[in-house]
């Protein structure tokens, strides 16, 4: 059953409709609403989402750029699963740019570790609550916060490009293995505390542990 189109207030000042329907789809196809293998039609989204099929159209092709979809004329947008090739290709890339940015923020700014450790209290709390989304999203700020307190601008913006592949590889990775939740906690405690210390040599290998072991669980839910 398609996800529910989120209800909006009769007063308030709606996006355009490409970009509505490109924010149901995009949120659905990264929480797993809508699955890899999944066949998504202009009049489905269209109804779903209370618009016309023109920006439905818009928005697809929007998402095919993105790598999200694949548009087959006349049929609809198939939801791309997450390749081997992609998961190598994301935490190759994680790795090189994570393990230089914990080591370049030892010794870290007690603004940073205040950050971090709002951050993991976040983590418990979604986890206590059962929500993977929310979840995911603290998990992956954790990351990025470390990434940019290394001061690297143009770094941080390579970082925030694979946001949207490692919030979706997240969540698949949470599903596939429900443990993997408190192992993430620990490890990001673990790394929390060498940062704490001023162990750099520590703290990187952590990150590569972590990282390294969140590719394993990924390519476990290959298809």
């Amino acid at each position: 059953m398609p996800p529910a189109p989120v209800p909006v207030s009769p007063t308030a000042k709606q996006p355009p409709a490409a970009e509505r329907v490109y924010a149901h789809v995009k949120q659905a196809v990264l929480d797993r609403r809508y699955e890899g293998g999944t066949l998504l039609t202009e009049g489905d989204l269209a109804e779903a989402v209370g618009v016309s099929r023109t920006p439905v159209r818009e928005a697809l092709l929007r998402l095919e750029v993105e790598g999200l979809l694949k548009l087959y004329p006349k049929k609809g947008a198939l939801v791309l699963p997450v390749s081997a090739q992609e998961i190598a290709d994301v935490v190759e890339t994680r790795l090189l740019v994570e393990r230089h940015a914990v080591a370049k923020v030892v010794p870290a700014g007690q603004r940073l570790i205040a950050r971090l450790e709002e951050l993991l209290e976040e983590q418990k709390e979604h986890a206590a609550a059962g929500d993977l989304n929310a979840f995911a999203v603290a998990d992956r700020c954790f990351h990025a916060e470390i990434v940019r307190a290394a001061g690297n601008g143009i770094l941080a913006h390579l970082y925030d490009q694979l946001r949207d592949r490692q919030l979706r590889m997240g969540v698949a990775t949470m599903h596939a293995e429900p443990d993997r939740i408190a192992k993430n906690i620990t490890e990001h405690t673990e790394i929390l505390t060498a940062l704490r210390s001023g162990d750099a040599t520590a703290a990187a290998g952590l990150v590569e542990r972590h990282i390294s072991w969140v590719n394993n669980l990924a390519r476990g839910e290959e298809r």
